[in-house]
């Protein structure tokens, strides 16, 4: 290793030679190789955290090269997954750390397997749905390891550390998912938003991992770079839930029981795939129309089921979070659509 790699940011006092020292010895699990996972994944390369492991289910698209910083054309060209391409640049960048590379989607007995078998110091998100933040959500607590949240669309950003035993978790925070949260399909989005997101959660990792864990920030924190707007909520645990079913004082992890997980099942020669996904309440069909006009899909309704049709799909969704996918065979490509309408 380059005895001046890591100079300039030894040379910043709170971190220093000790701090950089315990930065190589950290594994962090990022969830989410797009915007928000390629921006974190190579800061904190660039800054020597020992270990990064990534988890992504796709591969890179034109789309992403506007503001996914890890990847170029020819990964486009190649249509290599993201995860792949994300490990092949950062071995490039530093060949003193270990990078691994996971392309599945990421379920809670995925994470449980990998957190059964490795320690991780910190898990990163960089998702684009609630239903896998609220997996990350329970396995975190379950296993006492911090995580931080991050979300971007248009010029808006959000940034929050949950941290066991110091904040009140996600559950707490929003009791229930969110439907038709923004999404960059909707909003679109300028780079610089992500780099502003990805900036403060890397921030965060390098106070966790260098020790300077007294300066974590305890706030929900949002901004809009267009309107100039920046507010913060603090956390406190007053605000924690003693019956949260995450972090309360009789926990059961919902999001990772098995009867809780997301299951697909192919139909035979019919081009379909059946989502199911457990609910804790019913959908709200109107509002689910709502964010799928927005979408600019088309929508068809009645009062026991919604139906969506974008270009060649079309989905037929019940109040009970069930939903029958027309236009694919792809597991995968069904939970994108899912997701994209649903969380």
């Amino acid at each position: 290793m380059s005895h001046d790699r890591y100079s300039r940011q030894q040379n910043f006092n709170p971190i220093g030679i000790a701090g950089q020292q315990a930065l190589m010895m950290k594994h962090v699990l990022i969830v989410g190789a797009g915007a928000l996972g390629s921006g974190n994944a190579e800061l904190l390369a660039r800054s020597g955290v020992g270990t990064i492991t990534i988890i992504d289910r796709d591969y890179v698209e034109w789309s992403n090269l506007q503001r996914q910083s890890l990847y170029c054309e020819e990964d486009v060209i190649e249509q290599l997954p993201k995860a792949v391409a994300a490990a092949n640049r950062l071995r490039q960048i530093n060949s003193d750390i270990t990078v691994h590379a996971h392309v599945m989607d990421c379920t809670a007995s995925d994470l449980v397997e990998l957190l059964d078998h490795t320690k991780v110091d910190l898990m990163l998100d960089a998702t684009d749905n609630f239903a896998i933040r609220y997996i990350m959500n329970d396995v975190a607590y379950r296993y006492q390891i911090p995580w931080i949240y991050g979300a971007c669309s248009g010029s808006y950003g959000a940034v929050c550390s949950f941290i066991p035993e110091q904040t009140p978790c996600l559950h707490c925070v929003l009791e229930r998912m969110p439907i038709g949260a923004a999404s960059c399909d909707r909003e679109g989005i300028i780079a610089p938003t992500v780099q502003m997101v990805v900036a403060m959660q890397s921030a965060e990792a390098l106070k966790w991992f260098s020790g300077n864990r007294a300066q974590m920030s305890h706030r929900f924190t949002v901004f809009d770079l267009w309107s100039n707007m920046h507010q913060s909520i603090r956390l406190s645990m007053t605000g924690k839930r003693e019956a949260c079913p995450t972090c309360g004082a009789q926990p059961s992890y919902p999001y990772m029981r098995s009867e809780s997980a997301m299951r697909t099942e192919v139909l035979c020669g019919r081009s379909s795939v059946w989502v199911r996904y457990p609910r804790r309440e019913l959908l709200d069909l109107d509002l689910v129309a709502s964010h799928a006009v927005q979408l600019h899909a088309e929508v068809k309704s009645n009062p026991y089921l919604l139906q969506i049709q974008e270009s060649h799909y079309r989905l037929v969704i019940f109040q009970d979070g069930r939903a029958l996918i027309h236009g694919t065979s792809d597991p995968l490509a069904a939970k994108k659509l899912y997701h994209r309408y649903l969380t």
